[in-house]
C-alpha cells in the first residue's frame, strides 16, 4: 500500500508571504518606474504572477517583468516570510502518520524551494508554476489523497484530482466561499489540521 500523500498550497496556506511579495513588487515598481499597488496585490494572492503583472504592465512587457520579479524576489521575500500558525505542526503530523508532504504551488518552483528551506518546512515533493486545474494534474500524478489550500483555485485543483479538498480561511476567502466552491471541509487555519487528519485517518481505516 502506498504512503498517504497530502498536498499543501504554499502562499497563505503554509506561509504568510505577503510582506515579501509586497516588498518585491515595490522594488520592481521602483526599478521599472511602473506604478504597482503592492497593498492591493497582496490581497489577491493565488493566480499566476503574470496574471497579476498584466494589471500593471503592457502585455509585451509582462514576461520580462516576471523574470525580473523572480530575481528581485530572492533579495526581498525570504527574510520577512514566516510559517502560518499550525503549518509546522501540520507537516509534522503528516510525517508522523507515515505520510508524504507534497507542496503544489503557483509560485516559481526554485523560489518556492528556497522559501520552504528558509522556513524549515520539510517536504517530499514540490511542483511550482501550477494553478487551478493544472494543480490537479500534479496531485493526481503524485497520488495525493488530500489537498489543502486557501484559494478557490486550490479547491478546483483538489476536485480535479479527485482529492479531498480542505480549505483554510487564512487567505482571501471565507468559509462560505470555500464551501460553495466545493471544499469538503473548511478549517479556520492549520492549527486545526492535525486533529482533522487524525479523524480522517481513523475514518479511512474503519
Amino acid at each position: 500500500m502506498s504512503a498517504l500523500t497530502i498536498g499543501f498550497d504554499l502562499d497563505m496556506t503554509l506561509l504568510d508571504t505577503r510582506p515579501g511579495i509586497r516588498a518585491t513588487h515595490l522594488a520592481l515598481s521602483e526599478e521599472t518606474g511602473t506604478y504597482i499597488d503592492a497593498d492591493l496585490v497582496v490581497t489577491r494572492l493565488g493566480p499566476p504572477l503574470t496574471q497579476e503583472l498584466a494589471n500593471w504592465f503592457p502585455a509585451d512587457q509582462v514576461e520580462a517583468a516576471a523574470d525580473r520579479y523572480r530575481v528581485l524576489y530572492r533579495d526581498h521575500a525570504f527574510e520577512p516570510t514566516v510559517p502560518l500558525p499550525g503549518a509546522l505542526d501540520s507537516v509534522a503530523a503528516v510525517r508522523a502518520a507515515g505520510g508524504r508532504v507534497a507542496v503544489i504551488t503557483g509560485k516559481y518552483g526554485p523560489n518556492a524551494r528556497l522559501h520552504l528551506e528558509h522556513a524549515g518546512i520539510a517536504y517530499d515533493a514540490l511542483v511550482g508554476d501550477l494553478w487551478a486545474e493544472t494543480k490537479g494534474v500534479a496531485l493526481r500524478e503524485l497520488g495525493a489523497a488530500v489537498y489543502v489550500g486557501d484559494h478557490l483555485g486550490d479547491i478546483v485543483g483538489a476536485l480535479a484530482a479527485g482529492a479531498v479538498a480542505v480549505g483554510v480561511t487564512t487567505g482571501p476567502y471565507g468559509a462560505a466561499e470555500l464551501t460553495e466552491a466545493g471544499a469538503h471541509v473548511v478549517l479556520a487555519d492549520l492549527t486545526e489540521f492535525p486533529a482533522w487528519l487524525a479523524g480522517y485517518r481513523a475514518s479511512d481505516r474503519s
